[in-house]
């Protein structure tokens, strides 16, 4: 569980692809122009946050970073595939330090 808000998020995602921007040496314009999202749209984000899905995975395919947000949502995969395998492993844990 988290604790950032997802106001929050989109606030810091949007300061994120603005320093990605000017890393690149791209204006809002060059950027815009480039991944095909309207200025306008780009420049709410970088003030509000506040963008689709589809235009803020084609600003990150300019700037760079998709990659990184597929996998940073990657399924985790379970160490147990049943509740018949957690209850195995609970029981086969010892619990108490052995006497010297």
């Amino acid at each position: 569980m988290s604790l950032i808000s997802p106001s929050k998020a989109l606030r810091k995602l949007a300061e994120n692809v603005r320093s990605r921007r000017l890393n690149a040496g791209l204006t809002q314009e060059g950027l815009a122009e480039r991944s095909g999202v309207a200025l306008p749209t780009l420049r709410k984000f970088e003030q509000k946050g506040v963008i689709s899905l589809e235009s803020f995975l084609r600003l990150l395919l300019v700037i760079g970073g998709i990659e990184e947000v597929i996998e940073a949502i990657k399924p985790v995969k379970s160490a147990f595939s049943s509740i018949d395998e957690v209850l195995k492993e609970e029981t086969s844990i010892r619990k108490r330090g052995r006497h010297k």
